[in-house]
């Protein structure tokens, strides 16, 4: 059975929590994507930086954004696994850096980072996403 080829590029629009954090997608081509976050009191712990949970969603939507454009927008995914680590709070305006660095017809590997306006790191990840029908 051949499914109809779908294009996965607008999923990221289609994810009301992406709206909800006005994170915005700035690029997503061949295995790479880059998230903005402008972060808002709303999204910030009690030491007054951004929310780990916050963090850590720009990480997967960063990971999974790659490894869709990896399928060149052909497939979905899912996360199966996401391993974070943090380095320094993170406040201002924050990037996230997604990069597909293997897998093969079922899962796609993956990393990310998160920088803030300086450039330093605050966080890094990697996961593991499985392929999909949309």
């Amino acid at each position: 059975m051949i499914l109809p080829v779908t294009d996965t590029s607008t999923l990221f629009a289609k994810v009301p929590f992406n709206g909800l954090l006005g994170m915005r997608r700035e690029f997503c081509e061949a295995g790479q994507a880059r998230m903005v976050l402008e972060t808002r009191d709303e999204l910030t712990n009690n030491f007054a930086a951004t929310h780990g949970g916050v963090i850590m969603t720009m990480l997967d939507v960063a990971m999974s954004s790659a490894a869709l454009s990896k399928s060149d927008f052909q497939r979905a995914v899912v996360t199966i696994d996401m391993s974070t680590s943090f380095i320094k709070p993170g406040r201002g305006r924050l990037v996230a850096h997604g990069t597909a660095v293997g897998g093969g017809r079922s899962v796609c590997f993956c990393e990310a980072r998160v920088e803030d306006e300086a450039g330093d790191l605050v966080a890094k990840a990697m996961g593991t996403f499985k392929y999909v029908q949309p």
